[in-house]
């Protein structure tokens, strides 16, 4: 048996702990091993719930009520286990977790799976921006119950790294190295002393909150991106850093893409309809320009945007979606457009470097007899 996600949800998005619901539960009770405190599956099964279960049928030692007496786990970051298991040692050790790389790389979903399998909820989230204050990692006032009472607890408003310490859940900090350096070394105290002081509430009880047994956080930085602030040495040290790069496999790439854009499609209510030599061509595309050299060890210049998987994904739903919505010809013939689109978004001598792709490795497989590229080559004056 496989899981799949539920079905047409009334929101777009919806969180991990949600639409996995069925196989959170199903690892909570097919593992019942010692677990850290606080965490809501062992650490085996959180390592199993991020990675899948390799086809392998889990079994549970018992029938449950509302569950299956087997299920395969589906696989959902796709990367290094190895990564995801340090991942998950950093977590009970309630250590910080910072998630470091190149945009598009999938650090937001892995925060996202860790923390919904670990504690139950992503939704503890802060978004890091240049405008993202203190209060964002500690705490706010209730103004009017503020004027009409003082300073109590009832008027205090926890953040969400507040509320994750006061229930021994996981934290999560989106772009952390968005917010100012004075931001973010809010994080320091917090992450070295477990608590919080909160100077008006002085002489009473609620004056400092301590962080329960399960606290952590999550954090995640897009390093190269511009505008970033960087760390101070102090909350670096308070994190392990762990990067994720970009899928290795390129079978592994274009079967990702294949189901995220066919999600993406189906919930613009259409069905997926982009052959799979397109996809090929895609993700060789994409693939060659982020590494700067093809497949056949031919030199490519690299454009200075990040040909992401995520931006692949991105680029086939479009693909999708004209094909569903504005038929008229082989989808193939939109991809150079869109490829376009991509590589202009930073630096507009992305567009050369584009042009000299087509006139190295796409002519000369092209002149190889390969009639996808020949088509491809064909289309080089849309790229002007």
């Amino acid at each position: 048996m496989t899981v799949t996600e539920q079905s047409a949800p009334a929101r777009q998005a919806m969180p991990a702990e949600e639409r996995y619901a069925a196989e959170l539960a199903f690892l909570a009770a097919q593992d019942p091993g010692p677990r850290p405190p606080g965490w809501a599956l062992t650490p085996r099964a959180v390592v199993t719930f991020v990675c899948g279960s390799a086809g392998e049928q889990l079994a549970l030692p018992e029938r449950r009520a509302g569950l299956p007496s087997k299920l395969v786990i589906a696989p959902k970051f796709v990367g290094e286990r190895a990564l995801v298991e340090r991942c998950v040692v950093t977590l009970a050790g309630e250590r910080g977790l910072l998630l470091t790389g190149e945009p598009g790389t999938a650090k937001s979903m892995l925060s996202e799976l860790l923390a919904a399998a670990v504690c139950g909820t992503s939704e503890l989230t802060v978004q890091g921006t240049a405008g993202t204050t203190e209060d964002a990692f500690r705490y706010g006032w209730n103004y009017a119950l503020l004027l009409a009472q003082g300073p109590t607890p009832q008027a205090l408003v926890d953040s969400p790294v507040l509320s994750a310490m006061r229930t021994g859940r996981v934290a999560r900090v989106e772009e952390i190295t968005r917010c100012l350096p004075e931001v973010q070394d809010a994080l320091v105290s917090i992450l070295s002393d477990r608590r919080v002081s909160v100077p008006e509430l002085t002489a009473t009880e609620d004056a400092v909150v301590s962080a329960v047994p399960g606290f952590t956080v999550i954090a995640t930085a897009n390093l190269r991106d511009r505008g970033v602030s960087e760390m101070s040495a102090a909350l670096k040290r308070r994190f392990n850093f762990e990067t994720v790069g970009p899928i290795a496999d390129p079978d592994a790439e274009t079967e990702l893409i294949r189901r995220q854009a066919g999600a993406a499609v189906q919930r613009a209510g259409a069905a997926f309809g982009v052959d799979d030599c397109v996809l090929d061509a895609l993700v060789t595309v994409f693939r060659d320009l982020r590494s700067g050299r093809s497949a056949e060890g031919w030199d490519v210049e690299r454009p200075g945007t990040v040909m992401s998987t995520a931006e692949a994904v991105q680029v086939a739903a479009s693909l999708g979606v004209s094909a569903a919505y504005l038929p008229g010809g082989d989808v193939l013939d939109l991809l150079p457009g869109h490829l376009l689109g991509v590589v202009r978004k930073d630096d507009p001598a992305d567009h050369g470097r584009l042009l000299g792709y087509w006139d190295g490795p796409v002519r000369r497989r092209a002149e190889d007899g390969s009639a996808t590229w020949r088509r491809l080559w064909d289309l080089r004056g849309s790229l002007r």
